[in-house]
């Protein structure tokens, strides 16, 4: 199913961004973009992963570099009967976490330091869980395609911006539509690339959440997590997911969140709501709080690696 939604993802994109093409040079322009949407296509499905990592400047870690932090993977990554993850974090003060990779053979889940410094090592593992979940259910591909065309296609209405704000498309030399349908390109193509986007990613949250709970066995460790994330996400700016909204539906949380309204222009559900539903799935599985085997720990403890680790002056050692 993911597949197919992979495949309806991209020629979805593809039509929006020949018409934005079509639009720029006319005739012309829709060959050029066409097949530059092809070679677009193929790239996102092989290296989609590298290119959603670098956009965030993302470090891979090893169980050298950041011990707890590769340990808690390693181990989510067996409860979830998984290959072990390459492991990355992306140095930015914003609680949040994504996955990315073709297949969990190929997979990938990211950190930030926010992240590790804000939350205890029981909602860490709950994020994390969340993001193996993904893999495990293939949604890391169609959410990595989501985020390499759709800031593509994203880039291509901020350069017809650009060029109709410096006179660039005054008659209809430049396209079959001329200054109107070039308008309408503007403020239309975003949108559809955002509405395609949003229709994988709400209930694909909730599985994953759900999902998330069962490998690491306390969906408590999740909810708390969740209502960490959400209250700083709306007092922490993250710049890098600011230049490429297109991306903001791979975290766990909304980037760019201000508003907690579950309504059809959000990539996520509301957290509440998510809340609310691992509340009840705790309840059911007859798990009471945070409480683990070994003394409780605290936010940022992933950090010091066990007994006598010094907090790195940077995330990755």
């Amino acid at each position: 199913m993911n597949y197919a939604k992979t495949a309806l993802l991209l020629a979805a994109m593809t039509a929006i961004f020949v018409a934005l093409g079509a639009l720029i040079g006319g005739q012309a322009g829709l060959v050029i973009a066409f097949f530059i949407a092809l070679v677009m296509n193929a790239v996102s499905l092989w290296k989609s992963d590298s290119i959603v990592l670098r956009m965030f400047n993302a470090q891979e870690v090893s169980e050298t570099s950041a011990p707890e932090l590769y340990s808690i993977v390693r181990d989510l990554a067996r409860n979830a009967d998984l290959p072990m993850p390459r492991v990355y974090i992306m140095n930015n003060p914003q609680p949040n976490a994504f996955a990315t990779g073709r297949s969990p053979s190929h997979a990938a889940v990211c950190a930030s330091t926010g992240l590790l410094e804000a939350l205890n090592k029981e909602e860490i593992a709950g994020v994390l869980a969340h993001e193996l979940a993904h893999i495990k259910n293939r949604d890391t591909l169609t959410m990595a395609v989501a985020a390499t065309i759709g800031g593509a296609v994203s880039m291509v209405a901020q350069y017809m911006q650009f060029g109709m704000l410096f006179g660039g498309n005054r008659g209809n030399d430049r396209g079959a539509l001329g200054a109107i349908g070039t308008l309408a390109a503007i403020i239309l193509a975003p949108m559809a690339a955002g509405l395609v986007q949003m229709a994988i990613s709400r209930s694909r949250e909730y599985q994953a959440d759900r999902l998330g709970a069962m490998i690491c066995g306390r969906p408590l460790w999740l909810a708390s997590a969740l209502r960490k994330i959400d209250s700083s996400a709306r007092r922490i700016p993250n710049d890098q997911a600011e230049a490429i909204p297109a991306a903001a539906h791979m975290f766990i949380i909304n980037p760019l969140n201000g508003h907690g309204v579950d309504n059809l222009f959000s990539t996520h559900p509301n957290v509440v709501n998510r809340i609310a539903a691992l509340e009840a799935l705790a309840r059911d599985m007859g798990a009471t709080g945070m409480e683990t085997s070994g003394r409780s720990s605290r936010p940022g403890e992933v950090w010091i690696g066990g007994q006598n680790y010094t907090k790195p002056p940077n995330p990755w050692g």
